[in-house]
């Protein structure tokens, strides 16, 4: 009999924490037919969907990279509705990219946009990369022109996208080949959904570890030796990755260390508790599959309600 218990969970948000609104200035996009292997999303044994976050990377076709559009960010915009009838709602992500030129090369955009299955990333105000388009439905991509209207009107070239997906835009932190260089180079490695199990243990082999980490529920894009900002009291901390070991916490001055218990076989591991303004928290890591090799991570600043968070 197939297990039907609910997979809903509870969704907090801590009063007083700012949520930064808008995108960043650059959006990637490429064609799905450069696309070799996608990312997958997580679900259940009865197809439903689990996670938000992508699980491994994009794998592209050789020589081909990631293109990219600078765009008005206060004039763009990513929204995402429910679409469709019960049981087979799904989400339609829309893109808004407003290009500020309408020379050759803007106008040319029409040409390799429109009529073209195309999958789009973009950079939300904390870092994060969501996806636009999906392997499972096309994506439809227009092209609009607006020379302006005398002199004080403005130019444009808008991208127009609509996207079917399971969810809204799902986070992606994974490696992106551009053509200025790499985004995040090593990588999001592919989730473990083994057998669950318990302990700050894994089933062995060498581990990985997702850059996407969930601090009070909340997505942060983390690297080595990196810092985030977070504001108080932290709650909670979600790891994912593959045959994880060793990880753990210390704070109050390094006065204090609690272990981040490891389950489903080394690929989820959740820290629950209560941590206050002020204070750092520093989360470490196996490194090998003995986990005999521990080393830090990276450090959350938690910051008062109100604070600014830096760059």
């Amino acid at each position: 009999m197939a297990d039907c218990s609910s997979i809903q969970k509870s969704l907090a948000w801590c009063q007083g924490r700012p949520e930064l609104p808008g995108v960043k200035r650059r959006i990637y996009y490429i064609s799905k037919y450069d696309i070799v292997k996608w990312p997958t999303l997580q679900h259940d044994a009865n197809g439903r969907l689990t996670s938000s976050s992508y699980s491994g990377d994009f794998t592209l076709r050789a020589d081909v990279k990631w293109k990219f559009i600078d765009i008005i960010a206060e004039k763009s915009q990513l929204t995402s509705e429910a679409q469709g009838e019960y049981p087979s709602q799904t989400q339609l992500n829309k893109l808004v990219a407003v290009h500020p030129g309408v020379e050759a090369e803007a106008t040319a955009a029409a040409a390799y946009l429109n009529n073209n299955d195309n999958v789009f990333l973009v950079e939300d105000m904390r870092g994060a990369f969501r996806v636009v388009g999906s392997d499972k439905w096309p994506t439809k991509t227009t092209v609009t022109q607006d020379l302006g209207q005398g002199a004080t009107g403005s130019t444009s070239t808008t991208i127009n996208v609509e996207a079917t997906d399971e969810c809204p835009a799902p986070f992606y932190a994974g490696s992106i080949e551009a053509d200025e260089g790499i985004i995040n180079p090593e990588g999001n490695p592919n989730q473990n959904t083994g057998s669950s199990s318990s302990g700050n243990t894994s089933t062995g082999g060498t581990p990985s570890y997702d850059n996407t980490v969930y601090i009070n529920n909340y997505p942060y894009t983390v690297s080595k030796l990196g810092k985030q900002s977070a504001y108080g009291p932290i709650r909670s901390i979600k790891i994912t990755g593959k045959n994880m070991n060793g990880l753990s916490i210390v704070y109050n001055n390094k006065d204090s260390e609690d272990e981040i218990p490891v389950s489903n076989g080394g690929s989820e591991a959740l820290w629950s508790g209560s941590i206050s303004y002020p204070n750092t928290i520093d989360v470490y890591r196996g490194d090998s599959a003995s986990g005999n090799s521990i080393e830090l991570w990276f450090t959350i600043s938690i910051l008062k309600a109100g604070e600014p968070i830096g760059d």
